[in-house]
């Protein structure tokens, strides 16, 4: 009988520690996406059914992404860049607007010259978000004006603040070394 309850104790002691185990794993998985996907996490997580739905969407992401040969500009790139980022800033004085959609060509070149994907918006998002989650907010309020640009809904503090938020992205991508992401 004693041998018996040993037995138990040793499987509920095992299961216990499974499960502590378990725990400890899916915390430090969610850890790691939260710093790395940094505000992508919480909308992520908002707009799916389980919270687990979610991670394993991030998850994949991360996989797609390393998946791609994403890569730092080169010197030379990198100056030329900058370059044509203070002439389109440059002309945002006499074509706000005209500025608005260059500064976002000037972001989708940059992110194709580094091997993104620049298919389509969501991927572009998709993909950036891997490396890029504390930036990716400012992408996305910067192309929602540069819609409302378009179609002339945008007023000049508008697409300055569209500037501005592309700024912070084409800096990140611009600067970003070789560290692993």
């Amino acid at each position: 009988m004693t041998t018996l309850i040993w037995v138990a104790v040793v499987a509920v002691v095992v299961v216990a520690l499974v499960a502590v185990g378990y725990a400890v794993l899916q915390q430090r998985r969610r850890d790691h996406l939260r710093e790395r996907f940094g505000p992508e996490y919480e909308r992520i997580v908002a707009e799916h059914d389980t919270r687990r739905d979610a991670e394993q969407e991030l998850l994949d992401r991360e996989r797609r992404h390393a998946e791609l040969g994403i890569h730092p500009l080169t010197e030379e790139s990198r100056d030329t860049y900058a370059n044509q980022w203070t002439e389109v800033q440059e002309r945002f004085v006499d074509a706000p607007g005209f500025a608005v959609t260059e500064a976002d060509q000037l972001v989708t070149a940059v992110m194709a010259e580094r091997g993104y994907p620049t298919e389509d918006f969501e991927a572009r998002l998709s993909t950036l978000s891997v490396g890029h989650g504390k930036t990716l907010d400012h992408y996305r309020t910067a192309h929602e004006i540069s819609g409302r640009a378009a179609r002339k809904e945008a007023s000049t503090e508008d697409l300055r603040q569209a500037m501005v938020h592309y700024r912070a992205l084409f800096e990140e991508l611009l600067q970003e070394t070789t560290r692993g992401r």
